[in-house]
């Protein structure tokens, strides 16, 4: 056989051996759906909600889910244990979870990358007791809000208004509240560290009035401003770490945490400087 025929045979075995590995070999396997359907669990030090602890500086566990449609709406809750919702004079009212409903549209309108998203929140607190004359209102709030998420290369984040439909939090003529909230996070590309930044400023309305029967005078400026300065490490597969240092300008007549006394003396402002790590999940 001449080297043309030699030539031309090999290629033919090659052709017809690569076909059958071609035909033989599996298929990619195609990427399985992504879940509209996500969950997350966090052990916290210490639960800080707009600059103050709901827990008096005690550690909290905390969970929730969020249902996501690709259209843009979706439904969560979010939960978490507390112990400020209390009142030691009379008939003790306690609250020892937290449950935040929320539901809204979220949706890149703008650009990919700068999602717009608004909605409504209900914290809802499960209460047991009754509220003797002078005390604070019921808590659960309801609060319609608007944010506006930004990406600019490694750097993202957003700004938040909240506004208050009924009293927030159990304070007397306080419909009408708002906060704001600027927050951003810069993604070093090291170790899987992002630093994060936050501000924000709780204007409470209907003060120093209060109603009739209420035990003690407002005081004529409860409003503040919070902030955080922190950074989280990525670990992967939905673990991560965070660690920040958080405060606020919060009026310590008002803003305090109280002791287990009869007479329910408060011990600190509720409101004071501190470290708050937390170990979060998300599935």
């Amino acid at each position: 056989m001449n080297t043309f025929k030699k030539t031309t045979l090999a290629l033919a075995i090659s052709g017809l051996a690569s076909g059958a590995m071609a035909q033989s070999a599996p298929a990619p396997a195609p990427e399985p759906e992504k879940s509209p359907i996500t969950a997350n669990v966090t052990i916290t030090n210490d639960y800080r909600y707009r600059g103050i602890t709901q827990t008096n500086y005690q550690p909290a566990i905390q969970g929730g889910f969020d249902y996501a449609h690709e259209s843009g709406f979706y439904i969560g809750n979010w939960n978490s244990t507390i112990n400020w919702v209390s009142n030691t004079t009379g008939n003790a009212v306690t609250a020892p979870v937290e449950m935040d409903f929320y539901g809204g549209f979220k949706k890149e309108l703008i650009a990919p990358g700068f999602a717009s998203d608004i909605g409504v929140l209900q914290y809802f607190y499960a209460q047991k007791g009754n509220y003797p004359a002078g005390s604070m209102l019921n808590p659960n709030t309801t609060e319609i809000y608007l944010a506006q998420n930004y990406t600019f290369g490694s750097l993202s984040g957003f700004g938040k208004i909240n506004y208050g439909l009924t009293n927030i939090f159990g304070i007397p003529n306080s419909s009408g509240s708002y906060y704001l909230d600027l927050t951003s996070n810069f993604d070093t590309g090291i170790w899987g560290l992002t630093l994060n930044g936050h501000i924000g400023y709780q204007y409470v309305a209907g003060q120093p009035s209060r109603p009739s029967g209420w035990s003690s005078p407002t005081p004529n400026n409860i409003s503040y401003t919070d902030w955080k300065l922190g950074v989280t490490k990525d670990f992967g597969g939905g673990l991560s770490l965070s660690a920040s240092y958080v405060s606020t300008n919060a009026n310590s007549s008002w803003w305090n945490t109280w002791s287990a006394l009869p007479q329910g003396t408060p011990t600190t402002t509720a409101g004071r400087g501190g470290a708050v790590v937390a170990l979060t999940k998300t599935f």
